[in-house]
């Protein structure tokens, strides 16, 4: 499966609540909070592999499999949302950081370096 063949399959089991006001603000919202939410349930259960494991096992990187494509679904819906495919923002991307490491800069902060 291609990265763009996964956005356009997200389109049939993307179901949004309804809200009032701006449109393009309500499209957005449900995925990006979504988002949020799946970051940081991937972020606890690493959390939990380091307080219980100290390491992780073959269950954790299951359940860290499991949320990374909770991740990625909502990702996709974000990019089909905003109007680019997912292969338009990998390849924005990975242009973007050879840029800063051809230039020195892949540390630091900041986007404008």
């Amino acid at each position: 499966m291609t990265a763009n063949e996964y956005q356009e399959g997200t389109r049939v089991t993307a179901i949004y609540p309804k809200h009032v006001g701006d449109p393009a603000i309500q499209r957005l919202m449900y995925p990006v909070l979504g988002l949020a939410s799946e970051a940081g349930e991937l972020a606890g259960k690493l959390k939990k592999a380091l307080r219980d494991d100290q390491c992780i096992t073959a269950d954790r990187y299951k359940q860290l499999f499991d949320e990374l494509g909770d991740v990625m679904w909502y990702v996709a819906r974000i990019a089909d949302e905003i109007g680019f495919s997912l292969d338009d923002v990998m390849q924005n991307n990975m242009t973007k950081l050879l840029s800063r490491k051809d230039r020195g800069v892949l540390g630091g902060s900041g986007d404008n370096r």
